[in-house]
């Protein structure tokens, strides 16, 4: 057996079933190499097994720590397909959706409505009536002109929608990119305590009969790695619901502290797990609700990359191979930046493997380059491999979450087929797109 790189040996990069054998990878008991030549790439690979495992982990860690009613929810816009809403459905878990499209998806996998929550920050009447007409758990309100729409939509259609309203604790977590921070006072994400929106936001939706104001939701950024943001955040929402409770006659009946739970790309990332994180909100949003008179409202988490993330792993083939003495290696695969847009908008760091050659000789640095027609199209800019070769495979782990779901047809690329693999037999679950695919929406003349 080849000498295992750090990055699979640490367990949570790589899926959990994820092996060396004779030098090739293994997931869910299938050589990878086999699927890319039966599947073709860029290829998506998503263990079954690890998907199940978080969230029957996550499930069990907020029972556990939080005493009362609770629910994981899956934030669908880190990955949203019909086959892992049903699997996680028949965990019992919730769903947060955030468009028409990933409710259209729901009702299409057969998940249970009463347990999907639709956020976002301007939806429309369209989608509201459509989330109305499924019979939707939640409704988690975002602006003033929300419960507006809301309320009316509602009363016309003969419903009583149960909502959240969404605040923004004004809570800064600083240890994440600016583009995934959403709790601090500058955020286009729901109504600031601090300015006095949520309060107006409590007040006019406890005027409207067509509304039923259950409590608060708040989210204050993704790829977190560190509990005290989230501490800083529920002790504010508290005192909020406090001063809501005793001066407008709030009845806190629910609560939920979001998502964000951070992930590990690189051996260099801190290693808290993200169960564990989810534990000490449990623990800590029990405490603050004690400590403030309440009984334990209903709880939910939101955990979406988490979930996700490391349950997936992106095979790509090497093309050809560039080297500018001095400078760089340049090896370009078959994918990029219009299946995995992160490396360009966030500057996202990712480890990889040869996965037919793994820990096969020393390692040198390389630059793993896409196809597209950007120069800001490199996967990774520093990957520690044997030196690669034409038509060897690439495997970049962490590719479950952000990647297909932010996934584009830029320079008419055809999007990747998806596997599932599962005690040694894969599923193909999403064909690779054709041309054809590619044309359908457009004016035929």
């Amino acid at each position: 057996m080849a000498a295992v790189p750090a990055s699979i040996a640490a367990g949570d990069i790589f899926p959990d079933t994820a092996q060396v054998t004779q030098n090739r990878l293994v997931i869910g008991g299938c050589d990878v190499n086999d699927l890319a030549k039966t599947y073709g790439t860029p290829l998506y690979v998503f263990d079954e097994a690890s998907v199940l495992n978080r969230a029957r982990a996550y499930r069990s860690a907020l029972e556990t720590s939080y005493g009362g009613k609770s629910t994981v929810c899956f934030a669908s816009k880190a990955y949203c397909a019909p086959w892992v809403l049903r699997l996680i459905a028949q965990e019992g878990l919730g769903l947060d959706v955030v468009s028409g499209g990933e409710l259209h998806t729901a009702k299409v996998a057969g998940f249970p409505p009463d347990r999907v929550y639709f956020h976002g920050n301007n939806k429309e009447a369209a989608e509201i009536e459509q989330a109305l007409r499924q019979g939707i758990g939640r409704f988690v309100v975002d602006s003033l002109d929300e419960i507006e729409l809301l309320s009316s939509v509602a009363q016309r259609k003969g419903k009583r929608a149960a909502i959240l309203l969404r605040v923004g604790p004004g809570v800064d977590p600083h240890a994440t990119h600016a583009h995934i921070a959403t709790g601090q006072v500058d955020s286009k994400f729901g109504l600031g305590i601090h300015a006095g929106a949520a309060e107006q936001g409590v007040r006019a939706a406890l005027a409207k009969k067509s509304l039923d104001l259950r409590g608060f939701h708040f989210h204050i950024g993704s790829q977190l790695h560190e509990i005290e943001p989230y501490k800083q955040a529920i002790d504010v929402v508290f005192d909020f619901a406090v001063a809501m409770r005793d001066q407008a006659g709030l009845d806190l009946r629910e609560m939920s502290p979001g998502g964000g739970f951070g992930v590990r790309y690189t051996t260099e990332d801190p290693t808290v797990k993200a169960a564990d994180m989810i534990a000490e909100v449990g623990t800590y949003t029990a405490s603050a609700a004690k400590a403030r008179g309440f009984a334990l409202p209903e709880v939910t988490i939101e955990p979406g990359r988490s979930m996700i993330a490391n349950t997936a792993v992106a095979l790509y083939r090497v093309g050809s191979i560039k080297k500018i003495p001095g400078v760089r290696t340049y090896v370009s695969v078959d994918g990029g930046m219009a299946d995995n847009i992160r490396p360009t908008a966030y500057g996202s760091k990712y480890s990889s493997v040869l996965a037919n050659r793994v820990g096969d000789g020393p390692e040198t640095t390389v630059a793993i380059a896409g196809k597209y027609c950007e120069s800001g199209d490199v996967l990774i800019r520093d990957a520690k491999l044997p030196m690669p070769r034409v038509d060897d495979l690439v495997a970049i782990p962490t590719a479950g979450a952000y990647h297909l779901s932010m996934a584009s047809n830029y320079n008419m690329a055809l999007k990747p087929a998806v596997v599932v693999v599962a005690g040694g037999k894969a599923t193909l679950v999403r064909r690779r797109e054709t041309f054809a695919d590619l044309l359908a929406a457009e004016d035929p003349a």
